[in-house]
C-alpha cells in the first residue's frame, strides 16, 4: 500500500497523523469516531507514529484535539448554509466519508499519489463517498486554478478545513492562499491550526517542544512558520475572526479534570475566519 520511505516528507506525515487520530477509537468515551482511517494504516505507519510519540507523547493529543474541533465546526457548517467543503492539503482526512450530507459537495486537494491511494482504498473497501479529488499543489499550481477545473462553484457558501498545513508553509504562502480565497469566493469560513512563531524558532524554552520540532525536521518535513497573532492576520486579510482558541482551552473542555501534559497547548491554536454573513 505504501512504503516506509514515503513517511519522510510532508505527505508522509499524514500517515503519522492518521495513526494518532485512529487511536481515539479505542477510548471508552472517544472525542470522535473514525472507522475509515484504518484503511490507510499498517505496520509501517505504526512504526513511524511510534517514533514521534516516543519523542514527544503530547503529539497524539494535539491531533485529537484539533480533529474534535474541526469535526464540530464541520457539523455546524453543514447544519447551516454551507454547500461545499474543501480540504486543503487533505492528506488522509476521512470527513467526506464520515460526514456525508445530501446537499454538500466535498473537494480534496493534495498530491496525486495520496489521493490515488485514498481512491483505491475506498474502492477496494466499497466505501461510498461523494468527493472530488483535485490532484495538485495549491501553492505552486494555484489554488483558484485547481478549483476552477473541478466544478467548484465560487458563489456557493463554502467551508474550508486547512488542517496541519500552515506550519509547513512560509508565512507569505499562507497569506497568499487566504488572499486568493478572499478575492474569489463569495462567502466562506476557513478553519485552520497554527503554531506560535516561538515554537518554530525553538525559543519557547521547553525542551520537549524543541524535540517535537526537530522530529518533524528529521522526517524531512520541517516547520517553516508560525502565526504571531490571528487577529492581526485576519485584519490584514480583511476577514473576521469567528473563533480563536488555544488548544489548552479545548483540552480542558474536551477532557475535564485531565491535567494538561505539556506547555505545547499554550502555543498551538485553532481558529475559524470568515468572509460574509455569520
Amino acid at each position: 500500500m505504501h512504503e516506509l520511505a514515503e513517511i519522510k516528507n510532508v505527505s508522509g506525515t499524514a500517515f503519522v497523523v492518521a495513526e494518532f487520530r485512529a487511536e481515539e477509537n479505542n477510548e471508552l468515551h472517544p472525542l470522535y469516531r473514525d472507522s475509515i482511517v484504518r484503511l490507510f494504516l499498517n505496520e509501517e505507519t505504526r512504526q513511524a507514529a511510534r517514533r514521534i510519540a516516543t519523542s514527544f507523547p503530547p503529539a497524539k493529543d494535539m491531533v485529537k484535539v484539533r480533529t474534535k474541533y474541526f469535526d464540530e465546526m464541520l457539523d455546524r457548517q453543514i447544519q447551516s448554509d454551507c454547500r461545499q467543503v474543501v480540504l486543503l492539503g487533505a492528506g488522509l482526512d476521512t470527513r467526506a466519508a464520515r460526514k456525508p450530507a445530501a446537499s454538500v459537495n466535498y473537494f480534496e486537494i493534495d498530491d496525486a499519489a495520496t489521493l490515488e491511494m485514498k481512491r483505491t482504498r475506498y474502492e477496494e473497501e466499497a466505501v461510498e463517498v461523494n468527493v472530488t479529488f483535485i490532484p495538485g499543489d495549491y501553492v505552486t499550481d494555484g489554488l483558484i486554478n485547481l478549483l476552477r477545473g473541478s466544478d467548484f462553484d465560487f458563489d456557493l457558501p463554502t467551508y474550508l478545513i486547512w488542517e496541519g498545513n500552515t506550519m509547513y508553509l512560509p508565512v507569505e504562502s499562507t497569506k497568499h492562499t487566504i488572499k486568493q480565497l478572499r478575492n474569489y469566493l463569495k462567502q466562506f469560513w476557513l478553519s485552520f491550526d497554527c503554531m506560535a512563531d516561538s515554537v518554530v524558532s525553538k525559543t519557547t524554552g521547553d525542551s520537549g517542544i524543541t524535540s517535537l520540532v526537530e522530529s518533524f525536521a528529521n522526517m524531512g518535513a520541517p516547520w517553516l512558520s508560525g502565526i504571531r497573532d490571528v487577529f492581526d492576520l485576519a485584519d490584514e486579510m480583511n476577514l473576521s475572526v469567528m473563533e480563536n482558541f488555544k488548544t489548552a482551552e479545548l483540552y480542558q473542555d474536551y477532557w475535564p479534570g485531565r491535567p494538561i501534559n505539556s506547555p505545547i497547548f499554550q502555543f498551538y491554536s485553532v481558529c475559524t475566519l470568515r468572509l460574509g454573513s455569520v
